[in-house]
């Protein structure tokens, strides 16, 4: 299957909002990278793929340049280029590097490529370092909500060996985290289904929970706080990420009319951005 690439060339400061507009790109396979031109300079954007273009034409504008790859599966080279590594209690990595695995670190198998979460961005990493300062007492009915490839509802379980749902919008992701809990021995104990938030009523039933995980961006996570205050039990708490650091002030206080105050926070960075991950309570 014939193998091609699109690329766009954008100012350093637009980078990160353009990035954001493709990552449900990710979640249907393709590859999204950038890399620097210059220092301090502009950023190259790239998106790989084979077969059928139209799913990426009709997400970015005419501006974009298009180049014929050789015949190869660009998504399999991705996925071998993910290679294993350490965040808080987990060792991640790829199905092909199941070996290795250090001593005391729970591993999570996650491929690239397939849907979106592999670990290795600022926000999910922020998310599985927050996860283990977490009682487990204090979070046994727990939804992952946007949970695209599953990792983090995996973690949860391989963590505290409970049951943890997961919701997305996007029946494919679904699928894929499926088939990755069973891959990582949580079949049991993981449930997904397709939802928007929290509208499923497998998830409503659940309510109310002692933890919402949230790692999608701030617009979203500004327009659900109502239904997260809902969802959650007094003193009971939810991890969001998914924003940068500037975004962090607009999450608080939108968060804080609904009944939320501020716990703790882990800023990291990736691709040259301060990404901030949150742990709110209840009050």
């Amino acid at each position: 299957m014939s193998g091609w690439k699109a690329w766009t060339v954008v100012p350093a400061a637009d980078r990160v909002a353009r990035e954001q507009t493709l990552e449900h790109l990710a979640e249907t396979g393709f590859v999204v990278t950038s890399h620097e031109v210059s220092r301090d300079g502009p950023w190259r954007i790239e998106i790989y793929g084979h077969g059928d273009r139209s799913p990426v034409q009709g997400a970015i504008d005419a501006g974009w340049r298009w180049e014929d790859l050789p015949d190869k599966d660009w998504v399999a080279e991705n996925q071998r280029s993910f290679r294993p590594f350490a965040v808080g209690p987990f060792w991640v990595h790829p199905s092909h590097v199941a070996d290795g695995i250090p001593a005391g670190l729970l591993p999570l198998r996650i491929d690239a490529g397939l849907a979106f979460g592999t670990g290795t961005h600022a926000t999910t990493r922020g998310c599985l370092e927050l996860l283990a300062t977490i009682d487990p007492s204090e979070a046994t009915n727990a939804v992952d909500v946007g949970c695209g490839s599953g990792i983090l509802a995996i973690a949860m379980a391989k963590l505290w060996r409970h049951q943890v749902w997961g919701g997305d919008n996007d029946a494919e992701a679904v699928a894929v985290a499926e088939e990755n809990a069973g891959l990582n021995g949580v079949g049991d104990l993981c449930r997904f289904t397709v939802a928007s938030g929290l509208q499923a009523p497998e998830l409503a039933a659940r309510t109310p929970y002692d933890l919402i995980v949230a790692n999608i961006l701030a617009d979203p996570l500004v327009d659900l706080s109502e239904s997260f205050a809902a969802a959650v039990r007094p003193g009971g708490r939810v991890l969001l990420s998914g924003l940068l650091v500037e975004q962090a002030a607009l999450i608080l206080a939108a968060y804080a009319d609904r009944g939320f105050s501020f716990e703790r926070r882990l800023d990291l960075e990736t691709g040259g951005a301060w990404w901030r991950s949150l742990i709110l309570r209840r009050n």
